[in-house]
């Protein structure tokens, strides 16, 4: 008995999601960077390169513990600082620094290499069928309710 593509739908996506991010990690073991470090790299600079930590770690979704002991290891790398916010010093700001962005811009020509790649073969008409579809089922999952 096949499988619809309702039936798998869901299976797909995850599995084309760690595909990508396997990918794109294997393409940055160059720059020593960790899929925990671009992606907070990557959000730091969409995020106009400075963000609280509580705010960061909301952007990626993980806890507070799991970002301090990132933004240590990014430290480390200086690739990030964290400084007292200048009104309220219990928070602490993250911000991008200068060597941040040359290796940002590594992690964007990469990311473009793999995105090439992977799209080869859909045309611009089918890509953005694809994505309107895909926003179709973010909107769906995102205002449902836990049952």
């Amino acid at each position: 008995m096949s499988a619809s593509p309702r039936d798998t739908v869901g299976m797909t996506i995850n599995r084309v999601g760690r595909l990508w991010r396997t990918r794109l990690d294997e393409r940055l073991v160059p720059l020593g960077l960790t899929q925990a470090r671009w992606l907070v790299l990557v959000h730091l600079s969409r995020m106009n390169d400075e963000a609280s930590q509580k705010e960061l770690a909301q952007s990626i979704g993980v806890e507070g513990p799991t970002m301090v002991r990132v933004l240590d290891g990014l430290e480390r790398l200086e690739l990030v600082e964290r400084v007292a916010h200048k009104d309220d010093r219990r928070v602490k700001m993250v911000r991008l620094t200068p060597k941040a962005q040359g290796v940002l811009e590594d992690i964007m020509r990469i990311g473009s290499g793999l995105r090439g790649e992977a799209l080869v073969g859909l045309s611009d008409e089918e890509l953005a069928e694809f994505s309107r579809v895909l926003e179709i089922i973010l909107n769906n999952l995102s205002v449902m309710t836990a049952r």
